[in-house]
């Protein structure tokens, strides 16, 4: 078994795992961890936990140290630089006339180098755009290109819930939802009420599809004839919170069944990643990348 310690780099960002190297670290401490952009400034969120050897990525990478006072200082430097960066870069945006909307900047701890995210209708050729960027701050630059889900993330804001939006809250990834899972559940297809600030389908859709695709396996679909004890009846509406089946006999009379009366409960469900036509939300965000030495 390998101990692991989980870090996250920027608020609701992906948690990357590191070898905590002997240091007993809880959640929350503050720690230097090595990324592929060089040293990171990072807050531990997942506290010492134990995986099998076999789970280790191959590269895990060992905590530098503990954040020091010098650390902190430092980090406090690169916001003041990385506001400065951020309306330099949207100066420069409307100076060159890019059809293009600067979203966040991930500035490197230890400023060898800045990432620029923005979002564009279309490609767009930013090269004399890196050009004075880089003559300006001195440092290597990326410009990516994101989708509209991770504008929402790095932004944030209210869902239609009232609630914080959990891309910004807790989610560490985004999973691709389709209009074939909001039919399953029983939603309005109003694009309106299933969609996120975002635009796309709301990520809250997958939450529990695993238990409205366990019942749907589990029981006859709505209009099916079954044989019961009283004769044959017809699927007239699923409780999938119930596990419940309403049937109605050729008679008219209605009566009610628990869902394993049509056999065991399904094993556990994967849910499709591809559902072919009815797939409407895109994970294909385009990273543009330049290096001027």
């Amino acid at each position: 078994m390998t101990v692991v310690v989980g870090v996250c780099l920027r608020k609701c960002g992906k948690v990357i795992y590191c070898d905590p190297d002997r240091l007993s670290l809880r959640s929350g401490d503050e720690v230097i961890v090595p990324t592929p952009k060089g040293v990171e400034f990072g807050v531990v969120v997942a506290p010492h936990r134990e995986i099998p050897d076999c789970s280790v990525p191959e590269d895990l990478k060992k905590v530098v140290r503990r954040a020091t006072d010098r650390d902190r200082q430092q980090k406090n430097r690169n916001e003041i630089r990385r506001d400065r960066a951020f309306r330099r870069c949207q100066e420069l945006i409307v100076r060159h006339e890019l059809p293009m909307k600067l979203i966040d900047i991930d500035y490197v701890f230890d400023g060898s180098s800045i990432t620029f995210y923005f979002t564009a209708e279309g490609r767009v050729d930013f090269r004399a755009l890196v050009r004075d960027l880089a003559s300006t701050l001195k440092t290597r630059i990326e410009l990516r290109q994101i989708g509209v889900r991770d504008e929402a993330k790095m932004i944030g804001g209210l869902g239609p819930c009232g609630r914080t939006l959990c891309c910004a809250l807790f989610l560490d990834e985004f999973y691709p939802i389709s209009i074939r899972m909001a039919k399953e559940q029983r939603l309005p297809l109003n694009p309106a009420k299933i969609s996120g600030v975002c635009g796309r389908l709301m990520c809250c859709l997958r939450y529990e599809q695993d238990a409205y695709r366990r019942f749907l396996l589990w029981v006859p679909g709505i209009g099916e004839k079954v044989d019961t004890e009283r004769g044959e009846a017809r699927v007239i509406a699923h409780d999938i919170l119930e596990e419940k089946v309403t049937l109605e006999l050729e008679d008219g009379e209605k009566f009610t069944v628990p869902a394993d009366y049509f056999g065991p409960e399904p094993e556990e469900v994967e849910i499709e990643t591809e559902e072919a036509e009815d797939e409407i939300v895109e994970d294909a965000d385009i990273e543009l990348t330049e290096d001027l030495e």
